[in-house]
């Protein structure tokens, strides 16, 4: 619990320290986020991608509007009874009916506060570093009610803006190495990197989650960062790690998605039952994180072109698969229970690979019918036919480059 004053002079110090701020390069996700209705809007995604400067930017539309950031130390006995002393400081500040809450999974029973601005008919925007806290804790209180925008790491579109660089393979080489998470774009200190990682471990993973073996848990990410991209058991897995069980090992899966730090694939089956048996492929939020934890994945250059095109189509919202019967297609890309794209990878295309990955990825475009199909490469462009259907390659950047996304 604390004294109205207190959290009077916290707020007047965030006021003034978001005002010097400057407006950051615009993230595309703000564009998105419509204030129209009631339903709490949630931000979400990986610490240091750029969640409160999204918030802010959504913010400085309106010339008034309440805000606290609960990251601040202070806040740390901040109760969810103090949100009602919060609303007087806003009141005499002149009310508004839009308010923006940073972090706000810091306070514990933060949603029932939501709930009752919601039923005043507020407007809300809050935004949080787990996915599974937010979801499961909205799920009790606003079943309904809420809305959830991811915030990823910069887009090439975006780097292009930070970066003041046209598009094209010089800036995509640069952009293609780098870790895309603003804060480190402009230093690219890997210390700093790697201290990132540790805190993502011990703050989002093994202290959220009560687990005693937090040196197990950064092995596994070591793991998932050197073996992005590839097959692996859930069996197998779990013995090399002596976790015991495969449901431990699964747990520990689901516990790095929610910090937004590696994501499981699941191979396309009709059958959900074989889906969960066929082995699944990692990847990771950001390239140059990834590269940091694993020498080896640095210098497989197809493997780090497929992890960034993976973390391109989840920034799209799309729903990811790979695909194998004969041979296999890296991507099968979903949406709204439809599948849009059959995704190759490959960083040059020649005649050693020309048939393995053209017969892949024909294969998934005959499986769903799909009258063209994409091999997207560094730096190619061409346009083949296979059995009367158009296979375009592309290079990934001219690809992220592009508004709708699809050729």
């Amino acid at each position: 619990m604390m004294l109205e004053s207190q959290i009077e002079e916290v707020l007047n110090y965030q006021l003034s320290y978001i005002e010097k701020l400057p407006t950051g390069t615009p993230r595309e996700v703000t564009a998105n986020v419509k204030l129209s209705d009631t339903h709490v809007k949630i931000l979400t995604g990986i610490r240091r991608c750029g969640k409160s400067t999204s918030m802010l930017q959504i913010a400085r539309r309106f010339p008034k509007f309440n805000y606290m950031s609960f990251e601040d130390p202070r806040l740390s006995i901040f109760e969810v009874n103090d949100f009602f002393k919060l609303e007087k400081i806003f009141e005499r500040r002149g009310m508004s009916d839009l308010f923006f809450f940073d972090e706000i999974q810091n306070v514990e029973g933060w949603e029932s506060y939501v709930r009752v601005l919601q039923d005043k008919k507020q407007r809300d925007i809050v935004s949080g570093s787990n996915a599974r806290m937010l979801s499961k804790e909205l799920g009790t209180s606003l079943t309904g009610r809420q809305i959830s925008y991811e915030v990823y790491p910069f887009s090439y579109r975006e780097y292009l803006a930070h970066m003041h660089q046209d598009a094209g393979t010089e800036s995509f080489s640069d952009y293609f190495y780098l870790c895309w998470l603003p804060e480190f774009l402009n230093t690219k200190n890997r210390d700093a990197l790697l201290n990132l990682y540790n805190d993502l471990i011990y703050r989002d993973i093994v202290v959220r989650q009560g687990l005693r073996n937090p040196k197990t848990v950064r092995e596994l990410g070591v793991f998932f960062a050197s073996n992005t991209g590839k097959e692996f058991s859930y069996n197998k897995l779990a013995n090399t790690f002596e976790l015991g069980s495969v449901n431990t090992l699964a747990s520990y899966i689901s516990y790095f998605e929610d910090a937004y730090l590696f994501f499981n694939v699941p191979s396309f089956s009709y059958s959900l039952k074989q889906q969960a048996k066929n082995p699944k492929k990692i990847y990771g939020i950001d390239t140059g994180l990834v590269s940091m934890l694993s020498m080896s994945f640095s210098k497989d250059l197809g493997r780090l072109l497929e992890n960034l095109v993976f973390i391109h189509l989840k920034r799209l919202g799309k729903e990811i698969y790979y695909f194998r019967q004969k041979g296999e297609c890296d991507f099968i890309a979903k949406k709204n229970n439809k599948v849009e794209m059959a995704i190759q990878i490959c960083y040059h295309l020649n005649d050693d690979n020309m048939h393995r990955e053209v017969n892949g990825l024909s294969e998934a475009m005959n499986e769903f019918e799909l009258s063209k199909g994409f091999i997207f490469t560094f730096n190619q462009k061409d346009t083949l036919e296979k059995e009367g259907k158009k296979i375009y390659l592309l290079p990934v950047w001219e690809w992220m480059n592009n508004e709708m996304q699809q050729i």
